[in-house]
């Protein structure tokens, strides 16, 4: 079991449909959070609703070489109990047709993003913490139309196996989250292409309680099949 109340979380991504989700159930838990986002107003607006919950927030861009660091800048000083990684865009098309700024921004804020975000508070984490992990159900099956995007979500649960084994004497639990598609209005906000037509997706709310249910009960691994 993993103890909420009072536990340090960083939220990356807090501003997201799912990632302010989760931000409120954690507060509800009792947990202390520290929220980023790329959107000022956004943060301002969540951390006013979550009131006292709320120890710190900032405005990064995971897109941009300082954005990571600005972000771990943001918790340096205050014990760390938890990360959960949140962000994301998503892209749309052909591999043959995705141009190299689609391809760059997918796997700066994707992937590259958070590997840059982990080396610098992953040493810092307290032990007994968690890293929750946001990845996607095409880290399991990667699909057609959707190839770059489904590349980066496999390379972040690649790389969380990696870092279970790297961070266990360090007492730090690795959670892999491969939700299935969920109605947080991303699809809608592709930064290329167009979204097919997708059937109706799960409850952003319901969702998030499976996984902030997931970290409190000590889990490493929630599959598509288990939301």
């Amino acid at each position: 079991m993993t103890e909420l109340s009072g536990s340090h979380v960083l939220v990356v991504g807090a501003t997201g449909v799912l990632g302010a989700e989760l931000s409120r159930q954690l507060a509800a838990q009792g947990a202390r959070l520290t929220l980023s986002g790329r959107s000022r107003e956004k943060l301002a607006n969540l951390a006013d609703e979550l009131g006292d919950a709320v120890v710190g927030s900032v405005a990064a861009d995971l897109s941009r070489p300082s954005g990571p660091a600005d972000i771990a800048a943001a918790v340096y000083g205050r014990e760390l109990n938890g990360v959960v990684f949140a962000a994301g865009v998503v892209a749309f098309g052909s591999a043959m047709e995705v141009d190299d700024d689609t391809l760059d921004e997918l796997m700066l804020v994707n992937l590259l993003g958070y590997m840059r975000l982990m080396r610098e508070v992953g040493p810092r984490l307290a032990r007994d913490s968690f890293v929750a992990q946001i990845s996607a159900v095409v880290a399991e099956s990667p699909t057609a139309g959707m190839a770059a995007y489904s590349a980066t979500k496999a390379g972040l649960s690649a790389y969380g196996k990696a870092l279970t084994l790297e961070l266990r004497r360090q007492g730090v639990r690795i959670l892999d989250v491969r939700p299935p598609h969920t109605e947080t209005g991303l699809a809608t906000r592709p930064i290329a292409g167009e979204a097919p037509k997708l059937p109706r997706g799960k409850d952003p709310v319901a969702v998030a309680e499976r996984i902030v249910t997931a970290i409190r009960d000590g889990e490493r691994d929630l599959p598509s099949s288990s939301f």
